[in-house]
């Protein structure tokens, strides 16, 4: 018997890529319920030749995730067609925040902390070297914005950490987990009292054991803050499709998992139109889907993939003739505080050229989509929205070229407080029982690519060390 990989997303194509590497092709299967592989990232090219991406546009370089990608991409020969955002850009160097109906640019150097930058009251240096005298307090888990705002206080966690995690999840940062989002930091201050004790105990620590590829080495030496590919993002999972093909395995699109069944020394899978019985299942899905799945068997780890949630988006990317962007860099963000129904808007054109026209991303809804997008029922609708901010904030009044509207349905899961708590909680259960089933996806170890292709990795890795 072989094993099955559930969902073709970039994390089901990673495991299957990764368990080539120890198993015959011939033995792996993937099923997709949609009519594609890849998942929420999707490149559109428009009839200009203008890339609009539909969710994730860049990849980071640094940390064991991004250095295993790097070394992903090396491995499938797409080294030639990266193309990269220089720290030294404003696109790396320079990012905004809208509020009280202003744009400004956050802190981006260190002598920038000495000074006093609207919306701040006071210079932030003084919030990070007083963080020292508050005291630890002692706790599982909290909410990222509580947990920031006690020790670098209010402004920090509304001005920084709220439009960073609307940025990072479409979340709201005060229902999501510190000890997962930010556990190095809360590590800190449970381990050493506080967190500046904690970074000087660790200043000198560095990661050891990261994938290494020649990739690697170039976007140190260049100074890599972001990258992508020539032909968009949507590059890396088509490449890992084509290689699944090259091998033999062919992922079978429009295949929808109806019910998961489990017995001592095997799985069984059923489709809408057959079953399937493997020795092992990888399941790659949001957690909310394989609850539906094994609901029946087992109710209470049901009940434990239910509670993690994931939230709609809406992406709205606008094409619009000439440079327009007066104020260059990554893009602003919208504090939730100040009740708008976009999140941000990101200026592509400013991380990569293109051809003297402007393209933006404008991201909508997230944790907020019920409140303000309820009775939405037209891609029109949205588009309104959109380009009524995008005139009001940016001072941008001209009719786009073209545009596109995409409405991401539970795309990104919410790592709510007690997350890690939960996340242990089901992989206990599938250990007692000794479920033949391993789990990875956005659900569980980050919502990023760079952490899902880890996650995938990680997974095919413990369940041959296990056998």
């Amino acid at each position: 018997m072989g094993v099955l990989v559930l969902g073709g997303g970039v994390s089901g194509l990673s495991t299957a890529y990764y368990l080539t590497k120890k198993l015959h092709p011939t033995s792996i299967y993937l099923w997709e319920a949609s009519e594609r592989c890849g998942g929420w990232i999707r490149s559109h090219r428009n009839e200009k030749g203008i890339i609009f991406e539909q969710a994730a546009r860049t990849l980071r370089p640094k940390s064991e995730a991004g250095a295993n990608t790097l070394a992903l991409v090396e491995e499938l020969q797409l080294s030639k067609d990266v193309c990269c955002v220089l720290s030294s850009s404003p696109a790396a160097k320079k990012r905004l925040i809208y509020v009280n109906g202003q744009l400004h640019a956050l802190p981006s150097s260190i002598f920038s902390l000495f000074k006093k930058i609207p919306p701040f009251s006071k210079p932030l240096i003084t919030n990070f070297l007083n963080e020292y005298k508050v005291p630890k307090k002692q706790v599982k888990d909290e909410s990222i914005h509580d947990f920031i705002s006690r020790r670098f206080g209010h402004e920090i966690a509304d001005y920084l950490i709220n439009p960073l995690i609307c940025g990072i999840c479409a979340g709201n940062a005060k229902e999501v987990s510190v000890n997962f989002l930010a556990g190095q930091l809360f590590e800190y201050e449970q381990s050493y009292g506080n967190i500046s004790k904690g970074l000087l105990y660790n200043l000198f620590t560095k990661n050891k054991g990261l994938p290494q590829s020649s990739l690697l080495d170039k976007a140190k030496r260049e100074k890599w803050n972001v990258y992508s590919f020539k032909n968009g993002l949507e590059t890396l999972p088509r490449r890992l499709n084509e290689y699944l093909n090259s091998v033999g395995i062919l992922p079978a699109i429009n295949t929808q998992c109806e019910k998961i069944e489990f017995s001592k020394n095997e799985v069984i899978a059923h489709n809408q139109n057959s079953s399937l019985k493997i020795k092992h299942l990888f399941s790659t899905i949001l957690s909310e889907q394989l609850a539906k799945l094994i609901v029946d068997q087992h109710p209470k780890l049901s009940v434990l993939l239910e509670s993690i949630k994931s939230v709609n988006v809406a992406v709205v990317n606008l094409h619009f003739k000439g440079e327009l962007i007066k104020n260059p860099g990554f893009g602003f963000l919208v504090p939730p505080q100040e009740n708008l129904p976009i999140l941000g808007v990101i200026f592509d054109t400013c991380s990569f050229e293109q051809n003297g026209d402007t393209v933006l991303t404008v991201m909508m809804g997230g944790h907020w989509f019920q409140k303000y997008f309820a009775n939405f029922e037209q891609d029109e609708q949205f588009y309104n929205v959109a380009l009524n901010y995008i005139s009001k904030i940016l001072n941008i009044h001209e009719e786009p070229i073209s545009h596109k509207v995409s409405i991401l349905e539970k795309c990104i899961p919410q790592y709510s407080i007690g997350h890690k708590a939960t996340v242990e909680s089901i992989n206990n259960y599938i250990s007692t029982f000794r479920l033949p089933i391993s789990i990875c996806g956005m659900s569980f170890q980050g919502v990023g690519v760079n952490d899902v292709i880890l996650s995938a990795k990680k997974s095919v890795n413990n369940f041959f060390k296990n056998q």
